[in-house]
Parts: C-alpha cells; sequence; structure tokens
C-alpha cells in the first residue's frame, strides 16, 4: 500500500478530505489545537481518513529555535534551557504528553518527530534520544524520526533499531535505514520552489518498497498537484493506494 498526501491543508480541509487519504499536520508542530479543534477535525474526516500528528517543537526542539516565533508559550527566563532536544524535562514530558493526547482524539497511529539542524550526533543527543524513546508511553502508535543534524548511518541505524523507530528521509537525498513501514518526506530538489517532474514521480515510485506499506508527504510549494500526480502515477501502475 502507497498513502500519499501533503504536510498540511494546502487547500480547505474538505476539498483535501476529496483528495487524499491522509495528512501530516504540520500545524501541530507549532501550536497545539484545542481538544475542541481536534475532535471537529477527526468528526470532519472521512472514515479511514489517516492523520499524522507532527509532534510539538517543546519536545523537539530548543527554545532559541527560530521556529519559536510562531508559538503562543510564553517562557520563563529562568527555564529556556529546559526546551526541546528530547530532554527529561518537565517542559518536554508535559509538551509530549499533550501532543499524545491531541494524537489519541485524531486516532492518529503515526508521530512524526523533526529534529534540528543543531540536535546532530554527540554523546549528549544519543543519551537524551535514548532516555526519551526509552521511558514514554507509545500506546499503539509508530515513531517516526526525521533527524535534520549531522549523523552518521551506523548511529542512525542503531539507533532506529534499538529505539523502534521509522527512520524518515527524502528520498532523493538519501536511503531510509530502519522502519517496518517508508516515510518519505518529499522538500523539493534544491528547496520548497520545487516542481517535480514525470520522471522525479515514477523514480519516487521505483523508490517505494515493494514488501512494506509507504507513506510519501509532499511538502514543497506544488504538493497539492505533486501529490495528486503522484497518486495518478501510482494507480496507473498497478499500486493499492
Amino acid at each position: 500500500m502507497i498513502k500519499a498526501g501533503c504536510s498540511g491543508f494546502p487547500v480547505k480541509r474538505e476539498d483535501y478530505f476529496g483528495k487524499f487519504d491522509v495528512v501530516e499536520l504540520d500545524s501541530t508542530f507549532y501550536n497545539l489545537p484545542r481538544p475542541s479543534t481536534a475532535i471537529r477535525w477527526d468528526d470532519e474526516a472521512p472514515e479511514g481518513f489517516g492523520f499524522i500528528v507532527k509532534v510539538w517543537q517543546v519536545v523537539t526542539h530548543p527554545s532559541d529555535s527560530p521556529t519559536y516565533r510562531r508559538t503562543k508559550l510564553s517562557i520563563p527566563e529562568s527555564r529556556i534551557e529546559k526546551y526541546g532536544n528530547f530532554q527529561m524535562t518537565k517542559e518536554v514530558l508535559d509538551a509530549w504528553e499533550k501532543t499524545r493526547e491531541v494524537a489519541r482524539m485524531l486516532h492518529s497511529k503515526l508521530l512524526l518527530f523533526q529534529s534540528p539542524p543543531s540536535f546532530h550526533e554527540s554523546p549528549d543527543s544519543v543519551l537524551n534520544l535514548r532516555n526519551f524513546f526509552e521511558k514514554i508511553e507509545r500506546g499503539d502508535a509508530r515513531m517516526v524520526w526525521e533527524p535534520r543534524g549531522v549523523w552518521s548511518n551506523e548511529t542512525l541505524k542503531s539507533l532506529c533499531e534499538d529505539l523502534d523507530l521509522v527512520h524518515s528521509v527524502d528520498p532523493f537525498v538519501g536511503p531510509a535505514l530502519s522502519g517496518d513501514i517508508a516515510y518519505y518526506r518529499l522538500h523539493g530538489k534544491g528547496g520548497y520552489g520545487y516542481k517535480y517532474s514525470d520522471r522525479d514521480l515514477d523514480d519516487l515510485l521505483d523508490m517505494c518498497p515493494s514488501d512494506k506499506d509507504s507513506y510519501v508527504l509532499f511538502n514543497n510549494m506544488a504538493m497539492l498537484e505533486d501529490g495528486l500526480r503522484f497518486r495518478f502515477a501510482a494507480r496507473s501502475r498497478g499500486h493499492p493506494v
């Protein structure tokens, strides 16, 4: 099975629901929705639709990250070092529990952790990841990790296998090293403004493994059009979508 969709809603939700059967909720990374909002989204979605929750940045990103400019948090000066980087602090663990609650309301079975470039391979980073993923409650959801920092393939593979994480990649940049599903995030070749060619989409289909499900999420300016074209190409080649 190949599941294709977009990172966020590029059109009105009701229109999106008629075009795709999965969405990656980019908005939950910046600010979590109210419980009533999450429940409404779930009620609006058709049966079988899948929400993928991008984990709140308080878990993954330090408070000096530029992405915090969009958050509604008021962060005390005395606590700014307690945010992000998978630390086992009250701030991070509370953020994880709140993210988990939103995911439960949306019946989400996939949660995406995107770590920043500043979270690169180091003894502290490895220790933080191990402590966090070994101790949190996961329920029956899969944990997907997209590292943006510099990590060796050997360390990434070892961590993902040990911690039961799906390694998320842009397949045009590098291979996925671990996971019982393939999880691809398409950021555009060279940048957000890139539009994928027909040849690109054929190559992308060839990258989807035949022995496990693939999730293909477009996160580029032409995400709506590219996602629809990819679904059409997959159907044309006999892939279940």
